[in-house]
């Protein structure tokens, strides 16, 4: 079946996400466990994920949480740091898409504060076709309401739908859908399998 639309997840994909990281650099790795032994950080952000404000329920998990209260609020007042850097190599492989006249969705578990600020930081988030962002949506991967959403919304059958995303729980819930799927563990094997789909030259894969 022919491809008539490419679909990213962002998180892993196009941008580094790796909060682990980013902690053990602001407050060192020692203090960075026991923050997290302590207080379900990613739990939190789910929150956001599903449309809950991206300020308010950061810092009233930092209220709630007095110990780690300024640790807490760095997930927002520092959150670009966590998400970055931009992967180039997929970027440049979103853009070479729609320059070849194919569109190209998101679908990816964000909030709607942080994605409109990711906007102002990295220009190809508002190069999409259609952006399908779960807090806007008001539900996250892996439930399957998000992807028929999407083939709703977009109206293209299932089939015809090829998605990467870098959690096998997302990639299963959608080929058990019928979508196309690739399972990405980095930009080069994710960038063969475009070419290999003739959606991308060889010589726009460098």
């Amino acid at each position: 079946m022919t491809i008539k639309a490419v679909i990213f997840d962002i998180g892993n994909v196009l941008l580094e996400w790796n909060p682990e990281r980013f902690y053990d650099g602001a407050i060192g790795e020692a203090r960075r466990k026991a923050l997290f032994a302590e207080v379900d950080l990613h739990g939190m952000n789910e929150s956001v994920d599903r449309g809950q404000d991206f300020r308010q329920t950061i810092y009233d998990t930092a209220e709630a949480n007095p110990a780690f209260r300024d640790d807490i609020r760095l997930w927002h007042d520092r959150w670009i740091e966590m998400a970055s850097p931009a992967i180039q190599p997929s970027v440049r492989a979103l853009r070479a898409l729609r320059e070849n006249g194919v569109p190209v969705f998101a679908l990816s578990n964000f909030g709607k504060g942080s994605f409109d600020f990711a906007c102002t930081q990295y220009d190809f988030l508002s190069e999409f076709d259609r952006p399908y962002i779960s807090g806007r949506m008001g539900v996250t991967k892996p439930d399957p309401q998000i992807y028929h959403m999407v083939e709703e919304d977009c109206g293209l059958p299932p089939e015809t739908l090829l998605f990467v995303d870098d959690r096998a729980d997302n990639i299963a819930v959608a080929a058990a859908r019928g979508w196309q799927t690739h399972l990405f563990d980095g930009p080069a094997g994710w960038i063969d399998r475009l070419v290999a789909e003739e959606l991308l030259r060889q010589d726009q894969a460098a």
